[in-house]
């Protein structure tokens, strides 16, 4: 065991399922209190028992989580309960959480052993995302709506949604709140890092919106065109011109900590141009430019938004090997509505009552 904060190795564990950037920054904050970061993944099975289904399935949630660049080590399979043999058999001075609380299908906080151990560190939750927040989006949309483009609807709808949870869960940590986009939060996820002279620059760009294995795999197929990937993301109003009515579930500033989160990502545009320009290509000195297999919209005009770099012969167009949209992601949960509803409420009704006798116990202290 390490005495020494900086060269300690850290535990983290979840479901991280539908991993957010809400996820990847108390990663962050986690391998800040240390040198090595051990991250637990629970499997479905547990997830269901305690939780309810989760959305995406275990080889998923831990493909996502080793691509995340604070993390050095994915334990699968992880107890749901955070024990200190599990500690020591990974050689983990701590345990790290959010200031927020999780618990088993019987109430019992997962992280008692821990913290009564006096190996439990907590830190920031991110405000105004949680799984909890964006099954929640997702099951404010319907079929219906999406067929019928009902523009006017839509827009106060969507407007109403943005950076914020669903309105049936209002629990102390999952409930309504704001994300709140700063520049120090960008700065904390970004690399920092310009391109070399050296490096080959390849540019994507797209909504990535609620960032998926699909975008993963197609953004490390990218990366291995060349070595330093770039990745331009549409406005809002853009992606709602080309997606439909009902989209981005996740607005621009969501989208860019969600795609900054993973290591094979170098840099991001925020707002990116949704044509591919010979100016911007010069500016960020771009070899090739890439795109996966879904349909390309046209541009306002009907112009096609490649064709400078169709042009140029630097268009490349990258087979993931993975067909997941964010589409066909939205109907996965819409087809489990009544699942995920419940799974939503169950939660909401433990935290409520978890939150209940913590302040009841706070009182009493005081």
């Amino acid at each position: 065991m390490s005495e020494d904060g900086e060269t300690a190795r850290v535990w983290c564990d979840g479901c991280y399922d539908m991993v957010h950037f809400g996820h990847a920054n108390s990663l962050r904050q986690a391998k800040a209190m240390g040198k090595y970061l051990v991250v637990g993944v629970h499997t479905d099975e547990e997830i269901t028992m305690h939780k309810g289904p989760p959305v995406f399935n275990e080889q998923e949630r831990y493909r996502m989580v080793r691509a995340i660049k604070w993390v050095d080590e994915v334990v699968e399979g992880a107890p749901y309960v955070t024990t200190l043999e599990t500690l020591d058999k990974y050689d983990c001075d701590f345990c790290v959480h959010g200031d927020d609380i999780t618990m088993t299908a019987d109430g019992t906080d997962t992280y008692h052993i821990v913290k009564n151990a006096g190996r439990y560190k907590e830190c920031k939750r991110t405000q105004g995302v949680s799984t909890t927040n964006l099954v929640g989006r997702m099951l404010m949309l319907s079929k219906e709506h999406l067929q019928r483009g009902d523009r006017e609807y839509a827009v106060d709808r969507r407007c109403s949604q943005d950076m914020s949870s669903d309105p049936s869960t209002k629990s102390p940590w999952t409930g309504v709140s704001q994300f709140l986009p700063t520049t120090s939060k960008i700065l904390q996820f970004s690399n920092r890092t310009e391109p070399k002279k050296t490096d080959k620059v390849v540019y994507v760009a797209g909504a990535f919106d609620l960032f998926h294995i699909g975008h993963l795999d197609f953004l490390e197929k990218a990366k291995e065109l060349g070595t330093y990937l770039i990745v331009g993301l549409h406005t809002d109003p853009v992606v709602n011109r080309y997606k439909g009515f009902n989209y981005p579930i996740m607005n621009i500033h969501e989208r860019t900590l969600s795609v900054l989160a993973y290591r094979c990502v170098d840099e991001v545009v925020i707002g990116a141009p949704y044509a591919v320009t010979k100016e911007m290509m010069d500016h960020f000195n771009v070899a090739v430019v890439c795109h996966g297999q879904t349909p390309v919209s046209e541009d306002l005009g009907g112009t096609d938004p490649y064709a400078e770099p169709k042009q140029q012969g630097k268009f490349v167009t990258v087979d993931s090997g993975n067909t997941l949209t964010t589409e066909i992601l939205v109907e996965r949960i819409l087809a489990r509505r009544f699942d995920y509803e419940e799974r939503n409420r169950k939660k909401e009704a433990k935290e409520a009552a978890a939150y209940e006798a913590f302040v009841k116990s706070k009182q009493e202290q005081s």
